[in-house]
């Protein structure tokens, strides 16, 4: 990661943060199809309920963009053989507005932990190792940043099976495989699956150690 020691993470890919000069590979992922079309932008998280509803389609791109020149890039972006091929949304959960305001996840106690909220790959990248390898990312990410704790929002699909699109807040044995535990339910729900908080304990990890 450019913020921090060069990482290796799995099925070849490079994990940078989301920065201003880094844009237009946010815009090829998270961008609509077509110009006209309405595109969420990742935005949700990041700003009060008022001001996600507000916000219109040509000002989205905008405002995720003012957000990535700032001092703490809003996500982590995956690249394979230099093809932006995956973003996840990462950063202090007191500035995601709608986590601080939510009434379906609750806060467990007052450490100032980071959050990680949305993932999204590139159709033809999916199941290779994308997801997993961006959430360690973000995992090494927090740490540099010295985050006492990192949390997660996943579904328990408990078994059954749930679409890419409803899983975009990862699931928890990909969380669990990446060392973190559950601490509570939440009422959150994906397609009518559990959501749990999970979360993993940065406190005294080393830099560039996000295996478990």
């Amino acid at each position: 990661m450019t913020s921090g020691p060069q990482l290796e993470h799995p099925v070849a890919l490079r994990i940078e943060p989301a920065t201003a000069d880094r844009f237009e590979d946010v815009a090829t992922l998270l961008g609509p199809r077509r110009p006209d079309a309405a595109a969420c932008w990742c935005l949700a998280y990041w700003t009060t309920s008022a001001e996600n509803t507000a916000l219109t389609g040509a000002q989205r791109p905008d405002r995720l963009r003012e957000l990535c020149a700032g001092p703490v890039p809003p996500g982590l972006l995956a690249y394979r053989d230099g093809e932006p091929v995956g973003w996840c949304a990462v950063g202090p959960r007191e500035e995601m507005g709608r986590l601080r305001r939510s009434r379906t996840i609750p806060v467990v106690d007052e450490l100032p932990v980071w959050s990680v909220v949305c993932f999204v790959v590139a159709p033809g990248h999916r199941r290779t190792g994308v997801a997993r390898a961006l959430l360690a990312g973000a995992v090494d990410h927090a740490a540099v940043h010295g985050a006492p704790a990192v949390e997660g929002y996943p579904v328990d699909p408990t078994g059954g099976r749930i679409s890419g699109s409803l899983a975009y807040v990862g699931t928890t044995a990909m969380f669990e495989a990446t060392g973190f535990s559950r601490a509570v339910t939440t009422s959150a729900r994906s397609a009518g699956f559990t959501r749990w908080l999970v979360r993993r304990d940065l406190t005294g990890q080393p830099v560039g150690s996000s295996s478990p």
